[in-house]
């Protein structure tokens, strides 16, 4: 007797459709047959199923059983089919009702007792689920919670395969999983938050930094060890506006297809922070391997990516973050296929200003000769430098500063201003797809970055002077405007733009 389940297979963050076809009662040896291109993962299914069955006290098939994985040109990869193929050979058996076996997506791993465990790309494949007009999608308890997050698909959570034999036979009712019952949707824990209040000193820093994350724009930090660049590089996202759903839920669907919240890494609604470690391979920072999986700054999508000690990466790994930090989008072509991934992260690098890192320390004496500080430098590209919008120099805060009771601005205060800089930038592009001023096209940039006579001459002797380029050109323009709104002002003024133009100050040092 034939049976089909509806599942799914995930392709880098998105899910196709996928039909297990359940065919037993053939005629010759005893055994299960599993075709449709499935990974070693998917055929070690059957020892599972076979054991969860068993444990819940239901009869195995006593004919030859064969079990199709359609459509058979995809690769079908994990053990999400374990669940699909344990109902399916119910239903073939007769021990399981098909009346509403079409009616549902269902995916989800067994144990050998018959619980059913978490899988990855949940959030996926509940959007295919509503792509595909189901009534619903069965999931294992720990991904029900974050596929409950999408709207106008009731989610149901299985713990066990005797859970799902007794719904889907109308014995045992379920309630959908509650949206607002999801640990996705809960504020950090208290012991979680840090705030700006914290930093001491650092104002020209701070200022920086509240540009970069008004405008989107990237930010690099040069300072000496112990100055607070980390520090203050982790209160980033405090000060970043709230996502919204559709924001979260995006960055959700990265994190789940690659796993991460089955290791519970971002179990709160708030926005990526990620810190590679500067060992990190090329494939770990853009994405890749076999299956395809997201990279670092695919995972601080819609967040932070925070690059400690800038020069210490590979020259290679460096060089490919170059036209992602570009376009806000990672291709990833393998000889199984191309995937596109989102990654419109702002990158927050920090670096030391020479290889002993005290190089105009006014307290250490600098051990570098100049050929070493170039050398050190030289390590990063002028293409990425052009596009980092901001260079910072950060010395370390004096002791009177560390010792002040005068409190520092915190992070409510700081995001207020660049929540009402954003809203300005949304008026602005409301009728585009543009996001922030860092993302502004060059005919945008022509329309709202409009400079005076006198403006224009100082940008020409500045570009002259520091023999900046073209694409440097433009994030001085949009800098200076993302000032200009932090000032609640329409029109970029002279103090705007020189302000823009003391941010390159990695482009004066190396001239």
């Amino acid at each position: 007797m034939l049976a089909i389940i509806k599942s799914g297979a995930l392709q880098g963050i998105h899910a196709v459709p996928v039909e297990v076809e359940v065919n037993t009662g053939e005629t010759g040896e005893l055994r299960l047959v599993l075709v449709g291109l499935p990974d070693a993962a998917v055929k070690e299914s059957q020892d599972r199923v076979f054991s969860a069955l068993t444990n819940t006290g239901l009869s195995l098939p006593n004919t030859r059983t064969t079990i199709n994985l359609s459509p058979g040109t995809i690769r079908k990869e994990g053990p999400l089919y374990d669940l699909p193929i344990a109902l399916g050979i119910l239903a073939a058996t007769r021990q399981l009702s098909r009346a509403h076996l079409n009616d549902y997506l269902i995916a989800g791993e067994l144990s050998l007792s018959g619980q059913t465990c978490p899988i990855k790309g949940a959030l996926a494949l509940a959007l295919l689920a509503r792509s595909l007009g189901k009534r619903g999608i069965l999931l294992p308890n720990g991904s029900a919670q974050e596929a409950a997050l999408i709207e106008n698909l009731p989610v149901y959570a299985v713990d066990s395969l005797d859970t799902a034999v007794r719904f889907l036979n109308d014995e045992k009712p379920l309630q959908p999983v509650c949206p607002q019952d999801s640990p996705f949707r809960q504020p950090p824990k208290d012991d979680k938050i840090v705030d700006f209040s914290d930093v001491k000193g650092q104002g020209n820093l701070l200022r920086a930094v509240k540009i970069a994350v008004a405008g989107g724009h990237n930010l690099l930090m040069i300072g000496p060890p112990g100055s607070g660049k980390s520090m203050i590089a982790k209160r980033i996202p405090t000060i970043m506006p709230e996502p919204s759903l559709d924001e979260f839920l995006e960055v959700l669907r990265i994190h789940s297809a690659a796993g991460l919240t089955l290791q519970k890494e971002h179990p709160c609604f708030q926005r990526p922070f990620r810190s590679p470690h500067h060992t990190i391979s090329d494939v770990g920072l853009l994405g890749g391997g076999n299956p395809p999986r997201p990279g670092e700054i695919s995972l601080a999508h819609n967040g932070v990516l925070f690059m400690d000690e800038l020069p210490e990466f590979k020259r290679s790994t460096l060089e490919v973050l170059r036209q992602p930090l570009e376009d806000g989008s990672v291709s990833i072509a393998r000889s199984a296929g191309r995937i596109t991934l989102p990654c419109c992260a702002i990158l927050v690098a920090a670096m030391n200003p020479c290889p002993c890192g005290y190089l105009g320390d006014s307290k250490h004496a600098c051990r570098c000769s100049l050929k070493q500080v170039e050398s050190y430098r030289n390590r990063l590209s002028g293409p990425l430098l052009d596009r980092i919008d901001l260079h910072v120099e950060v010395p370390c805060p004096s002791i009177e500063s560390l010792q002040s009771a005068a409190p520092s601005e915190g992070s409510a205060s700081i995001r207020s201003q660049v929540h009402a800089a954003r809203t300005r930038q949304e008026r602005r592009f409301s009728d585009t797809q543009t996001t922030c001023n860092a993302r502004m096209s060059h005919r945008q940039i022509r329309q709202h970055c409009n400079l005076g006579a006198p403006q224009v001459h100082i940008l020409k002797e500045s570009m002259e002077a520091l023999r900046l380029s073209a694409r440097a050109y433009d994030r001085i323009l949009k800098v200076a405007l993302t000032i200009a709104d932090l000032d609640d002002n329409s029109e970029i003024q002279t103090e705007h733009l020189l302000e823009a133009i003391r941010y390159r100050s990695l482009d004066r040092a190396l001239c």
